[in-house]
């Protein structure tokens, strides 16, 4: 069982569904009109489906693997989110992350896509992230540094980088 938490229009979701079919998925996002999206062009996709609920506190239990595609820099409670995923996977369950490449100091991210991020961080995450409870504000040029602090006291104690592009990086989380 794999949940998509922060799915969005639930296309992240729907291509895992497809990819593999043998699995169940279900997505998660706290905006409704989003899942409504999803719902309405996920048709014929059997083994998906999507709720609206915080990443704080969906439901269910048991996941094998919790993805957050490009999602955890926006929320407010980055912490909490990220503790209520390690109490809902099984004890050797995954929290694969896949946030907006970026280096832990303003120096290694004056760099082109540094600086759209920022941009779009400053308008899209940051206030995203401050009109919701807590809000952290990590937004897109967290860095690895700072995402693995956040995934630790969310309660996972194995961190790393599995991967990474010019754009983003993605993590893996182990219990």
């Amino acid at each position: 069982m794999v949940a998509d938490v922060g799915c969005g229009h639930g296309a992240s979701t729907m291509l895992m569904a497809q990819a593999f079919p043998n699995s169940e998925f279900v997505g998660i996002d706290f905006h409704d009109a989003s899942i409504d999206h999803a719902r309405r062009h996920a048709d014929g996709i059997g083994n998906a489906r999507f709720e609206v609920a915080r990443a704080q506190d969906f439901g269910g239990s048991g996941y094998d693997l919790v993805t957050m595609f490009d999602a955890l820099h926006d929320m407010g409670d980055p912490v909490g989110a990220v503790a209520h995923i390690r109490e809902t996977l099984k004890s050797d369950g995954t929290l694969m992350l896949v946030e907006p490449m970026a280096g832990d100091s303003l120096a290694e991210n004056l760099n082109p896509v540094g600086r759209v991020y920022y941009a779009g961080s400053t308008h899209i995450c940051v206030p995203t992230s401050l009109n919701q409870e807590i809000g952290a504000a990590l937004g897109a040029q967290a860095g690895e540094k700072r995402l693995s602090e956040v995934i630790r006291e969310g309660g996972f104690s194995r961190v790393r980088r599995t991967a990474e592009t010019p754009f983003n990086m993605i993590l893996e989380a182990r219990p």
